[in-house]
């Protein structure tokens, strides 16, 4: 039997891996693949039992799992980003969210003959969507940046906001059930929500105090940080049970607002305990489906599907884009895209159980109904939403943006450069001093690793189609390339050698193209700048072409860019052939001795971009 465990569980390892790295190459989110798998593994097949695999601890940990997810959504919710959003996002995550909760609930409560109280948490469980979902489906489907920003933004702040109400309307029904009078309900649910907020708020603040101060060594911040989760759940429950999914919720938002705390390092463990999480998680659950519930359900589960696809969406992005300046194009789209994620999944199998247990008619049908809804909104929209807003016209050109890889001062030279020319750029470093200087410049730039999973949730791509890896890192340079051949064309992947000649030939990314030839490098092109050197565009005329740019400058400018009259940008690169006309404009970095060279004869416009 331990021998069938170990390989049952090494088996959902693996199907998790498998699934995640099928949704990285088909570029589908991986809940589709990771749901399949479950559903294939365990009730049509019976390999994977969950029930017989875990027995008794199922249960505590499907919680804890559900805890840490909800934990790690909070902390991405700050108040500083809600304040600065716009009132149709502020709309989305409240009034909007409420008419979902509404609309589904009242479909549980008409098709599927839920009792009130099980379609109140039905709805309450489905008003999230989230980035895990949404991330992956806004790079497929490009919609303009307007209708990205919202969707994205929904999808972060969605997620903890609504698992929040979520663990409210379960608590009330739990407490409903203790007494008849409304008066000891209303007391339960209040000593509920007094006790998570107040663990939430204490633990919160003694884990933000502890890695403000360095108290607790660096390569213990994860343990750290995962340890008080744990015990923040475990301790609110024993006090007031039920009540440690809202403390560990509580506990994530203080955090996340508090000024100093070493955010970025705590969410690093969400890398790769996200990965295990979601995927073993989705599959586990997905195997406890029971086929033949669901066909107790029969067409009334479409039937709830099609109130959530046609009817309750439609009904949120109405209230909430009432009065905006979006087009009916973008509205429509914004109607289309709400697809649910794995806390809506994780959520409602917690639920079930604990409602199960404690006898409540219906509660084995909240969990299949709520896999129908993620199953078919994820499965639909994946495959429609591209095609949607192509043809509505909300879908962006092609992106002629770049991602820069490093916000040092070259890279901020080179972006001044770029959005001099309406070039779109966003900037991406790990360092903290060169992501501050860049959004000083008024700059784009993205703190973090641009490789990790917290990038591939939360870096936003829209209008950009084209990656420049700056870094003085070789091997960053090359993990970059490797890694974003498949957001951006491989054409349209470029990376800077570190170093020229033969000491720089191991620097060159095999998986991108060198970016401004062969003979450029980091170290090149740096050492000219802090020498004076300036980036200045040049526009060309018939009197004034390449060979006259070229015959001028010579050696003392090295071209890195030239833009069409269309605004398309092509980069002068190893084996690309660049060859601008007139009304073309060519960025380069031009040595500082050139400035005082004479201009007579010369019909060139020449705009230069502040140094560094």
């Amino acid at each position: 039997m331990t021998e069938n465990a170990v390989v049952a569980i090494a088996l959902i390892g693996g199907l998790a891996a498998a699934c995640q790295w099928l949704a990285w190459r088909v570029r589908l989110p991986a809940i589709v693949f990771l749901l399949l798998a479950g559903i294939v593994a365990g009730p049509v097949t019976g390999i994977v039992r969950p029930t017989e695999l875990f027995g008794g601890l199922l249960f505590p940990l499907v919680s804890l799992g559900v805890a840490v997810i909800l934990f790690e959504g909070a902390l991405t919710l700050k108040f500083s980003d809600i304040a600065g959003l716009e009132r149709v996002v502020r709309r989305m995550v409240t009034t909007g969210m409420l008419v979902t909760w509404a609309a589904l609930a009242l479909a549980a409560r008409w098709l599927a003959g839920f009792s009130w109280e099980m379609a109140a948490l039905f709805g309450g469980i489905l008003v999230v969507t989230g980035p895990t979902v949404i991330v992956p489906m806004l790079r497929t489907v490009r919609p303009t940046e307007r209708v990205a920003n919202i969707l994205r933004w929904e999808g972060i702040v969605i997620d903890p906001v609504g698992a929040l109400l979520a663990v409210l309307v379960f608590e009330f029904i739990v407490s409903a059930g203790v007494s008849d009078a409304f008066g000891q309900t209303l007391l339960t649910f209040l000593k509920l929500v007094v006790v998570g907020v107040a663990l939430g708020v204490a633990v919160g603040y003694a884990l933000g105090e502890a890695l403000r101060h360095n108290w607790i060594p660096g390569y213990q911040f994860n343990v750290a940080t995962l340890t008080a989760v744990f015990a923040v759940f475990a301790i609110s429950n024993a006090s007031v049970e039920e009540s440690g999914l809202l403390a560990v919720t509580v506990m994530g938002i203080f955090l996340a607002n508090r000024k100093g705390v070493p955010i970025e390092e705590i969410l690093e463990f969400k890398e790769s305990l996200s990965l295990i999480l979601i995927g073993g998680l989705f599959i586990l659950l997905a195997a406890s489906l029971d086929l033949a519930r669901l066909g107790e359900l029969g067409w009334v589960s479409l039937q709830v599907l099609a109130v959530a696809q046609f009817v309750a969406r439609p009904l949120q992005v109405l209230v909430s884009t009432w009065g905006s300046a979006l087009s009916w194009r973008e509205r429509t789209l914004l109607a289309w895209i709400a697809p649910r994620g794995i806390v809506a999944a994780a959520v409602s199998a917690l639920f079930a159980l604990q409602l199960e247990a404690r006898g409540f008619a219906q509660a084995e049908l909240l969990v299949p109904l709520t896999f129908v809804v993620i199953i078919g909104t994820v499965v639909l929209q994946s495959f429609t939403a591209g095609p949607l807003a192509r043809a509505l016209k909300v879908s962006e050109p092609e992106p002629v943006g770049f991602l820069v890889l490093g916000a040092h001062p070259l890279a901020r030279a080179i972006a001044r450069a770029l959005v001099q020319n309406k070039i779109p750029v966003l900037l991406a470093d790990a360092q903290w001093d060169n992501v501050s200087r860049a959004r000083m410049d008024g700059l784009r730039a993205y703190y973090g690793n641009p490789l990790s999973e917290h990038a591939e949730l939360y870096l936003d791509l829209a209008g950009l189609g084209q990656l420049l890896a700056l870094s003085p890192d070789t091997h960053l340079n090359e993990l970059a390339c490797a890694r974003y051949r498949r957001d951006f064309e491989p054409r349209n992947v470029y990376a800077l050698r570190v170093r020229s000649g033969k000491e720089g030939r191991a620097t060159a990314a095999p998986s991108g193209r060198d970016a401004f030839g062969e003979e450029a490098s980091y170290a090149e092109l740096s050492r000219r700048l802090v020498r004076g050197a300036e980036l200045r565009t040049t526009k060309l005329t018939e009197a004034f072409g390449m060979k006259e740019y070229s015959d001028r400058y010579a050696e003392r400018a090295v071209p890195l860019f030239a833009i069409d009259p269309k605004g398309r940008v092509e980069v002068f690169a190893s084996g690309a052939k660049v060859t601008p006309g007139p009304e073309w404009s060519v960025i380069a970095l031009v040595d500082a001795d050139a400035e005082g060279e004479s201009r007579e004869g010369a019909a060139a416009a020449e705009a230069p971009v502040a140094s560094a």
